[in-house]
């Protein structure tokens, strides 16, 4: 689904001078290179975006999710209908197979939509956002608002690597501590043999997402709002260490919508069964949960890209510390661009998606070689990086400044 061809582009130009005096010419300047890249500041940025790009269409968006929303369900309708009459068993089961990879797309496009909503790039309108995202994402048995909050929080931390919410790598020096992740053994134990790589990828990939939403997984150590132990960190619990007090009532709406959409499973299952429910929803609901965390993980995860210590970390820097990635026409089409412009997205998330593209465009004479694109296969990568990616260290040539060990 995406070109082969190989463009990586890293960050090795803007260099800050380093000025220091001289005893016998105390007026001259004396300049040498150093390691720290130049960012631009967030206005000079926001500058060079054509100013409609910042203006979200309500009457294109809900085209857009009645577009998703016409064909996940004329898809559900076929395979309710015409795939339990295949007489062969092989053939029924492969167009099971076929069903839940097609649906499992069609839904990880709405669930991207409800993302929309959660930055407030559907509309200008907040409550019709809100109502757009929690039916969405409750439809899909995602908490709406507990999400939303914690996303917001990784959004505004993004490569913090006390405060990030998503994606923390270890550090090296972390990697000797017992996790339940390597079953307590040493993490080198096993680190190159392909079939435990394989295994931890394939639990990572079907796992990753509840976990989070149970045990905050990944999340950096200073990411909560307050102490809590951990089993007081779930995305469903109002009082969670996760959430601010006054967020209370949202994570509630969140578990309530929860509770209806799974109420709505529970009477499908006493009409057509539970194997047919599973079938029409179980399979795409973990198809759509794989590609979010492959999506994310993606973005932040990369031999090129950075993280950055408390003393050092700036909103800019850990926004331009993300990758955009090709997934042909389904990245495009089917995931409303997610994938190929994540990194304006992170820079200014109340951007509509039909505008990232050229706001992207916009953005690269200003930002230049900070600015990330992979163009190799985006399934391909997450095998690559799953097992290169594996901890950070303090970069020596730059200060505060965390890069993926070799």
């Amino acid at each position: 689904m995406a070109p082969s061809a190989t463009t990586t582009t890293t960050t090795t130009s803007r260099r800050r001078p380093t000025v220091s005096f001289s005893d016998e010419e105390p007026k001259k300047l004396a300049l040498a290179p150093s390691a720290e890249p130049v960012y631009p500041d967030i206005q000079t940025i926001r500058d060079a975006i054509p100013p409609h790009c910042f203006q979200p269409s309500a009457l294109r968006s809900l085209g857009y999710l009645a577009r998703d929303t016409l064909l996940i369900t004329a898809l559900g309708y076929a395979g309710l209908t015409y795939i339990p009459l295949l007489e062969s068993t092989p053939v029924r089961w492969a167009a099971w197979i076929a069903y839940g990879y097609l649906q499992g797309l069609l839904c990880t496009g709405l669930w991207i939509l409800a993302h929309e909503c959660g930055h407030g790039a559907f509309s200008s309108h907040r409550l019709l956002n809100d109502i757009v995202g929690w039916t969405a994402h409750s439809a899909l048995l995602v908490p709406y608002f507990s999400w939303k909050f914690s996303h917001h929080r990784h959004h505004r931390f993004t490569g913090h690597m006390e405060k990030d919410m998503a994606f923390v790598p270890q550090r090296k020096e972390d990697r000797a501590r017992p996790r339940l992740a390597n079953l307590y053994m040493d993490a080198d134990l096993f680190e190159d043999v392909p079939i435990v790589q394989l295994a931890k990828l394939i639990a990572h990939q079907l796992a990753g997402w509840q976990m989070y939403l149970l045990f905050n997984v990944s999340a950096g150590q200073k990411s909560k709002q307050r102490e809590g132990g951990w089993l007081r960190v779930s995305h469903f619990e109002p009082t969670s260490a996760v959430f601010r007090p006054g967020e209370a009532v949202f994570i509630f709406l969140s578990d309530l919508g929860l509770a209806i959409g799974s109420y709505l499973l529970y009477r499908a299952a006493g009409v057509v069964g539970w194997q047919t429910v599973f079938l029409l929803y179980g399979v795409p609901y973990f198809w759509v949960h794989h590609w979010l965390v492959a999506i994310t993980y993606l973005h932040h995860n990369h031999p090129d890209v950075h993280h950055f210590d408390a003393d050092n970390w700036t909103f800019v820097k850990g926004a331009l510390a993300t990758v955009d990635r090709d997934f042909g026409f389904v990245g495009r089409h089917l995931f409303h661009g997610i994938i190929d412009t994540h990194v304006v997205h992170h820079l200014f998330p109340r951007i509509p998606f039909y505008y990232a593209e050229e706001a992207t465009e916009a953005i690269k004479p200003v930002v230049g070689d900070l600015y990330h694109r992979e163009s190799r296969s985006f399934i391909g990568q997450l095998w690559e990086t799953f097992t290169t990616c594996k901890y950070v260290e303090e970069d020596p040539a730059m200060p505060g400044v965390l890069k993926w060990a070799n």
